[in-house]
């Protein structure tokens, strides 16, 4: 993957920035998606994020390397805290981490403000996007959008969100495990997923079953899980 050949999934996530945005990328993984946003005329300024100082610098040649050091800034700082009022962010991208940490950057980016201008938020978690949802239905962010991506055997999902001053209705525990648009989006991705994730509860229960104590707790739990998965694979 370059700047001029993204992944999939980042191709899929830039499909989703608007034009003209002012994008942070949080956890830029070397300034991938904002080079190729930057190169290709869709965004009129950049933050590459990075919490670590190796990627930070990876970052930094990057944008180098592209000739984009006028139009994307590399920052070393923890999430959100590289962001600052006078960059006038529109857009936020955080990709390619889990769903519990993504949570904690958003959690603390808003307490210090840094949602502020409210930009378009695009979301891709490893995995635990049911906590993603949560926070974004708590927190005014109105899911728009969301896609399915299968690359190397994973899967990635993409969740899309903005910000509203409308009162927002509590989605169900179905619709923040399993999203509201993938299933008829990508049915035969949505599939493959959950067939697969299925397999994995299955073979689980069958672990607790047979164990010479059985956690009753934990097989009520699969045994939820299961059913959830089967009803959406009916």
């Amino acid at each position: 993957m370059n700047v001029n050949h993204l992944s999939d999934r980042l191709a899929a996530v830039a499909s989703f920035v608007q034009e003209d945005a002012r994008l942070a990328d949080i956890g830029s993984d070397h300034a991938y998606l904002p080079t190729h946003l930057a190169s290709t005329g869709k965004i009129t300024f950049a933050i590459a994020g990075e919490v670590v100082d190796g990627p930070f610098q990876a970052a930094k040649q990057e944008i180098e390397r592209q000739d984009l050091s006028h139009m994307i800034e590399a920052r070393l700082g923890n999430g959100l805290a590289v962001v600052e009022a006078e960059d006038q962010i529109d857009t936020v991208t955080i990709c390619g981490m889990g769903g519990a940490l993504i949570v904690e950057i958003l959690t603390a980016g808003h307490a210090d403000d840094k949602l502020a201008t409210h930009p378009r938020l695009i979301l891709q978690a490893n995995v635990a996007e049911e906590k993603v949802r949560e926070w974004l239905n708590r927190n005014a962010y109105a899911i728009v959008d969301e896609t399915i991506i299968e690359e190397n055997e994973k899967f990635y999902e993409i969740i899309v969100a903005d910000y509203t001053e409308e009162t927002l209705e509590p989605w169900s525990q179905e619709d923040l495990m399993f999203g509201r648009f993938i299933k008829t989006k990508e049915p035969a991705v949505f599939a493959r997923k959950w067939q697969a994730a299925l397999d994995r509860t299955n073979y689980v229960l069958g672990q607790l079953e047979k164990a010479q104590n059985p956690d009753q707790a934990k097989i009520d739990a699969h045994q939820a899980l299961k059913q959830a998965i089967e009803a959406q694979l009916a």
